[in-house]
């Protein structure tokens, strides 16, 4: 979806109109989806499962695109800290709303979100004809399509950090407040790490804004890493819910950075590449979390051992690959500076 948005979006005004038709499509299948579920059709839930996933990445690279192609670049950060906020305030609500909607009718959920989200994304239309209507010119200017040589460690680096999150939240979180707390507790400790996502991540946007955004993502990524140190070795419940919280900001910090990064790193023609790149791989750290559990390798005593440490390392190694990317950048822009 990030190499289409970049071919369309040299056609003015088209962007808007596909991604509003590929996400109507999108709205349509998860608005089918509880009611094809109680037909007892494996066949028909998985493709519409499969039709959702699949048009749904039409939200991550394409208003990203449009960011990078007519947003001043002082502004990317605080722009993309702001489109980024719901997903960390999706992440601290749910729980509470898991509970307050237990007894609802469970189609209410789906047809709410499928209606807001159609009607929030036709704003993507309007939102492209006021920017290039606002821009300098009609169109945006031609830039050359070509790749700048630190994208592939980027990549690495984002792979890394999107690794120790998932090992850190989803594997890690859990088992360390069973340690420390009741059962009972863990629906309203878990939201700690997504209250310090939104906490800290609209701030960073300043850092992003003066120091760059590789700058922001090594120093957020090395913080994460520390955090769940320390997440893994306190043994105080309270000291644990700060570190939660430190983490959580953390890769807030890496998750706004980084994007920003992308379309710094993609500002020649290919900000959709470099920003679909970006959530392409935070989904294969997924994916390789959900293989974790389906092959069942964390009752292995060992594994379940060196699962502990995975964040630190990822998010520190994630860190330093960044912080070197960083002084690369310099030595690239020294000559043009002298």
């Amino acid at each position: 979806m990030g190499a289409a948005a970049d071919r369309v979006s040299r056609v003015a005004g088209r962007l808007g109109h596909m991604v509003l038709a590929v996400t109507l499509l999108s709205c349509f299948a998860f608005l089918l989806l509880p009611y094809a579920a109680p037909e007892g059709v494996p066949a028909l839930l998985l493709t519409l499962i499969l039709l959702w996933a699949l048009t749904s990445s039409a939200l991550r690279a394409p208003p990203f695109v449009l960011l990078g192609k007519y947003s001043p670049d002082a502004a990317v950060p605080w722009l993309s800290a702001l489109s980024l906020f719901g997903l960390g305030l999706a992440g601290a609500v749910s729980p509470y709303l898991t509970i307050a909607l237990r007894g609802a009718d469970p189609r209410l959920p789906f047809i709410a979100a499928s209606v807001g989200l159609a009607l929030a994304t036709s704003g993507i239309i309007w939102a492209e004809c006021r920017l290039r209507h606002e821009a300098a010119s009609a169109s945006p200017q031609s830039r050359p399509s070509t790749t700048d040589p630190r994208a592939f460690w980027f990549f690495v680096a984002v792979l890394l950090a999107g690794l120790g999150f998932q090992i850190h939240f989803a594997l890690n979180t859990a088992k360390l407040y069973q340690h420390l707390a009741r059962p009972d507790q863990l629906q309203y400790l878990m939201p700690v790490f997504w209250i310090g996502f939104n906490v800290l991540m609209l701030p960073a946007s300043a850092a992003t804004r003066r120091y760059g955004g590789l700058a922001v993502a090594s120093a957020g990524s090395l913080v994460a890493a520390v955090a769940s140190l320390g997440a893994v070795m306190t043994s105080d419940l309270t000291s644990l819910v700060v570190f939660q919280f430190v983490a959580g900001g953390g890769w807030g910090c890496v998750l706004m950075s980084t994007v920003a990064a992308a379309l710094a790193l993609g500002h020649t023609g290919r900000e959709g590449r470099l920003t679909g790149g970006l959530f392409a791989l935070l989904a294969v750290a997924a994916f390789l979390r959900i293989g974790v559990l389906a092959r069942q390798l964390d009752a292995d005593p060992l594994i379940a051992a060196l699962l502990t440490w995975t964040p630190v390392i990822a998010w520190g190694a994630g860190g330093v690959i960044l912080l070197c990317l960083l002084g690369v950048r310099r030595k690239i822009a020294a000559p043009a500076t002298a």
